[in-house]
């Protein structure tokens, strides 16, 4: 079932921030008022996968922080190791100081509530964007062997941004920001293919 266009189901749960200190009450929603925020679900630390997805993530860090979103890892592990993750350097198979916060999912309840827990009890690759009115305005999950792709959801937060500021308009395909929209009346849709039709 997706949760697009819902509310952001709230949570409170332990944390490592980005300076490496750790807290035992983490509110999503304190925390992202008045902002955009991704929140970014793995199976697990000190796998496969998940250390490139990771890497990946931090090295986009500025792109994100341009955009005023928060970005927010999580798994079922603990907070301890997600800290000894971050203590493990990347050539010895950790992430080093990744700069977003990663949260702790032991009771997996962050998980259910937002789809993504297999019946091996991790979490899928769930990536979900959430509006500065805390409505989840993308969902989607890859399956435990595929990596994300981080440009694709800087793509989506970009459009987000760009609806919300231009009411009317909306991004077709491939839009990126700086590209032609599209108005959402019948006109419009003429009007944007004659245009831009053989670029598709």
């Amino acid at each position: 079932m997706s949760l697009v266009g819902k509310e952001a189901s709230d949570f409170v749960t332990s944390a490592v921030l980005p300076d490496n200190s750790i807290i035992e009450k983490f509110s999503l929603r304190e925390r992202v008022r008045g902002k955009m925020a991704v929140l970014f679900f793995y199976p697990l630390d000190f796998t496969f996968v998940c250390p490139s997805e990771i890497i990946a993530l931090d090295k986009k860090m500025s792109d994100f922080d341009a955009r005023n979103t928060e970005v927010y890892a999580i798994s079922v592990d603990s907070v301890f190791t997600h800290h000894a993750y971050k203590e493990t350097l990347v050539d010895k198979g950790g992430i080093g100081k990744v700069k977003f916060t990663m949260l702790s999912d032991l009771t997996k309840n962050i998980s259910r509530a937002y789809e993504v827990l297999t019946d091996d009890g991790v979490a899928l690759r769930g990536t979900f964007i959430i509006d500065k009115l805390g409505i989840i305005r993308h969902q989607s999950t890859n399956d435990l062997p595929f990596g994300r792709n981080i440009d694709e959801i800087l793509r989506l937060i970009d459009a987000i941004i760009f609806q919300a500021e231009n009411p009317g308009d909306v991004c077709p395909a491939n839009w990126r920001k700086g590209s032609a929209s599209m108005k959402a009346t019948q006109e419009g849709v003429v009007s944007y293919l004659q245009k831009h039709a053989g670029d598709l």
